[in-house]
């Protein structure tokens, strides 16, 4: 099929949204306003939908009216109000043309943050641990959500299908179970400390790719996402949509052949298939692993809406092994914030990442080596750097949260991640006096046999135990083995030892018996890690999974191809497998002076301090 009327198709599909709604002079709101609704505040107020293409519509929100012409062949018209303060109280959206008329009740104006990402973020709180206590408590007529149904699309859309959105809903015991968990656990904290309306929209979609929850017109800003969209298009081009609907054809005449049989009527027959019928995964460009498939019919699909926020927390579908680019990752995390903040007009949009959670068989001593080979580690990085690639600590955050485990794909500890990004949320973006912050890595220096990290602010255990988990050490070889870490004692208190004002709690010294001439060092490095240390000592502040090495994923430059070559995967594991028994093989042999060298690791001051 010729890809200039491949693109030509695809681009009515995409206003056929509002051209419907201006069919026989239909007047409608776009859909994601509905009553009980919140309104963002303190930015102008955008209102939109259609009417017959010329129409006069008057739009009255509350006490303020404003009028607009419905332009174009679809008929659009926008009206836009004076930013506004937070108001608990209700109002009244009236929208009239000609003898049509429009009325929405009870919507508020507040805070509106739209929860991002694959199904993690989509998990529901009735499915969590403490979605009993959490839905009893849920009396909170202030909090309101919308939730977005799953609506790829190759193209952008103008709109939401009525279908995909089922409107803004009061929270109450009976409505909050059908809240994203991470989203409700979330915004009822912030809404309870603020005393101001809280909205939610709720549009992660599971199985997404960051790929596809990166506005389309971004990939062109890097030469890394150029080239994967470059591909994208090509499989576009060349999709044999026939080939596609074959078999949908064919079973539906076959359905069809034994419901008549049966003496179905007519019009109780099912309907012929469309292409719509195909299922977007298997439609390249549609896919929601492939290029803004889900940004162009959920997020961008109401750009033009006020917002505060996004929590986006996602990272499955980019971790599997032949699918795992985390240098694209990370291109990719830069330009899919800084699409949001062009597309919803605000250069300072509140954006937490909640990093890839730690759905795995947890690392311990006896797999160590193993469990460090591990595609999540990389990702959670590409997460946390594209982030910081940005350059907004102010008003953007990584939040790690690989230290609650729960093997399976869907951990049920949704409340402890919404719980730490509404801290941050409350510190940085509200200027409370809430407890959140994170720490950083200065420095990695060999001295010895040791490798002598120090970092920004002190990090320990939050039990008080002076057993350091979680390291990893290598030489030149980039071989890792599990590490014995310590820090150094600055006064010796004998049984008082535990209290961690008697360490230098910025300084982590690092050894292993196996590495004589130390280069680099890894920390939480697994898809479920060992990793005991938190910033401050705060069971909420889990310190990042880092590495002092550059030895990259190998991953492939070549799009079309599979990120990590299977051989290479294999090769990755049985050496890993080998490096772990000679590892137990050599500790059991030098336990004796394993000890001995442990009492002194931490005991001088690191050389040159």
């Amino acid at each position: 099929m010729n890809r200039t009327f491949v693109l030509l198709i695809a681009s009515l599909m995409a206003i056929t949204a509002g051209a419907s709604a201006a069919e026989n002079g239909a007047l409608r709101v776009h859909n994601i306003f509905s009553s009980n609704m919140v309104i963002q505040r303190n930015k102008p107020i955008k209102i939109w939908g259609w009417a017959s293409a010329g129409a006069k519509v008057s739009v009255q929100f509350g006490q303020a009216k404003a009028e607009a012409a419905a332009g174009g062949e679809a008929g659009r018209w926008e009206v836009t109000f004076p930013a506004q303060e937070a108001d608990a109280a209700g109002r009244k959206l009236v929208v009239k043309a000609g003898d049509k008329t429009i009325e929405m009740e009870n919507i508020l104006i507040g805070d509106v943050w739209v929860m991002n990402g694959q199904s993690n973020m989509a998990f529901g709180l009735r499915g969590t641990q403490q979605a009993d206590m959490e839905g009893v408590q849920a009396h909170l007529p202030l909090l309101r959500r919308v939730g977005i149904a799953p609506n790829e699309s190759e193209t952008l859309q103008v709109d939401i299908p009525a279908d995909r959105i089922a409107g803004w809903t009061i929270c109450a015991p009976d409505t909050a179970g059908g809240f994203s968990a991470i989203g409700y656990s979330f915004a009822s904290r912030v809404q309870r400390a603020l005393q101001i309306p809280i909205g939610i929209i709720d549009n992660a979609r599971g199985g997404a790719a960051i790929e596809s929850l990166v506005p389309r017109q971004k990939f062109k800003d890097d030469p890394l996402a150029a080239r994967y969209l470059k591909r994208v298009e090509k499989r576009q081009a060349e999709f044999d949509w026939d080939a596609a609907m074959k078999p949908l054809i064919e079973k539906w005449e076959k359905d069809v052949a034994q419901q008549r049989k049966k003496g179905v009527a007519q019009d109780k027959l099912p309907p012929k298939p469309t292409r719509k019928s195909i299922r977007s995964w298997n439609v390249p460009g549609r896919s929601p692993s492939d290029a803004a498939s889900c940004y162009n019919g959920t997020f961008g699909a109401f750009k033009g809406l006020g917002i505060k926020g996004v929590l986006f927390h996602q990272g499955y579908n980019n971790a599997m092994g032949t699918s795992c680019w985390p240098k694209r990752y990370r291109v990719l995390m830069k330009l899919m914030v800084e699409g949001w903040r062009e597309d919803f007009e605000d250069p300072n949009l509140a954006v937490g990442v909640i990093g890839f959670c730690a759905g795995s068989i947890p690392q311990t001593r006896d797999n160590f080596e193993q469990w460090s080979v591990s595609t999540a580690s990389y990702i959670r990085e590409a997460q946390r750097l594209g982030l910081a690639d940005l350059g907004d600590p102010t008003n953007t955050a990584f939040l790690p949260i690989c230290d609650i485990q729960i093997p399976g794909l869907h951990t049920s500890k949704k409340l402890v991640p919404a719980v730490r990004a509404a801290r941050w949320a409350l510190s940085r973006i509200y200027g409370m006096k809430v407890n959140w912050d994170s720490a950083s890595l200065v420095s990695a220096k060999p001295d010895g046999d040791r490798m002598v990290l120090t970092f920004d602010k002190p990090v320990m255990p939050d039990d008080m135990s002076l057993v350091l988990e979680g390291f990893s050490i290598a030489d030149k070889s980039g071989k890792f083995y599990m590490a014995h870490a310590a820090q150094p004692l600055k006064k010796d208190v004998g049984i008082w030892n535990t209290a961690n004002k008697n360490f230098d709690t910025k300084t982590i010294c690092v050894w292993s018996p196996l590495v004589k001439e130390p280069v680099g060092v890894r920390y939480a490095w697994a898809t479920s890690p060992m990793g005991n240390l938190k910033v401050n000592g705060k069971q909420w502040l889990p310190l990042h999974s880092f590495r002092t090495d550059n030895w990259d994923w190998p991953e492939s430059a070549d799009p079309s191809e599979n990120a990590v070559d299977r051989t290479k995967s294999r090769a990755m594991q049985k050496d890993a497998a080998e490096r772990l028994e000679y590892r137990k093989t050599e500790e059991a042999g030098q336990a004796v002076g394993i000890l001995k060298r442990i009492e002194t690791l931490g005991k001088n001051e690191p050389k040159g301090n």
